[in-house]
């Protein structure tokens, strides 16, 4: 993984929430109710994050994407198929 996506989308991610908070901090009504400009500014950060963070977001996604499949056979679990369960199943049960 790219440190540079994660490291990116991180910063953002804060200054999203950060810069809207800080600009309801200079009022001093907000500035008496913090955590209802807390409240405020979560909801502002993440409709940012939504509309304009895609691009980040994506970035990281496949850096991850990319480095999970490089991850060798032996690591990866592998989880049991449908035929293998009715298969062990099957091997328990009685005759008939």
């Amino acid at each position: 993984m790219r440190a540079r996506s994660a490291l990116v989308y991180s910063v953002l991610r804060l200054a999203a929430f950060f810069v809207p908070f800080g600009i309801m901090m200079l009022i001093p009504v907000m500035r008496e109710l913090y955590w209802l400009s807390a409240i405020f500014a979560a909801l502002i950060g993440l409709s940012l994050s939504t509309l304009f963070l895609r691009r980040p977001l994506d970035d990281l996604s496949a850096d991850l994407a990319a480095r999970r499949s490089r991850r060798p056979e032996g690591a990866r679990r592998r989880e049991p198929s449908d035929e293998d369960v009715e298969d062990a199943v099957g091997d328990d049960s009685p005759a008939h």
